[in-house]
């Protein structure tokens, strides 16, 4: 039998600090319609309030610090990328080119060759 690690919320206080975010994006929906009178802006306004302060509150919980360590480390190992030049790019993108328009002549010819030999010797259609 195989076992799964599952995550879940670490203590308490991580689960009140989600369930406050959730509580606050909940709020930012009600304030958007109920302020519907107010003009788009006031309306806009509310919900991109609540919706930062849900993911500020969000990311002081245990699971929002590892989101942010997570993305420290593919910061860090995208920084470790060696990424061609523009002449090596440009390059790779010429073979990859060359070896499509060699690929396509290929089966067009083989696609040709099957033809005459099922249509033009064997059925004798042509």
């Amino acid at each position: 039998m195989a076992t799964t690690d599952v995550e879940t919320v670490g203590g308490g206080a991580d689960k009140a600090k989600l369930t406050a975010a959730a509580a606050l994006v909940l709020a930012g929906f009600v304030g958007f319609y109920l302020l519907s009178a107010q003009g788009a802006w006031v309306q806009w306004l509310v919900l991109l309030v609540a919706f930062g302060a849900a993911v500020a509150l969000g990311l002081t919980a245990s699971p929002g610090q590892r989101l942010i360590a997570f993305g420290r480390d593919a910061v860090k190992e995208v920084k470790k990328v060696v990424w061609p030049t523009r002449k090596e790019a440009g390059q790779m993108t010429a073979y990859v080119f060359a070896f499509v328009v060699v690929m396509a002549l290929f089966l067009w010819l083989t696609d040709k060759l099957l033809e005459w030999v099922l249509y033009g010797l064997i059925l004798g259609w042509r």
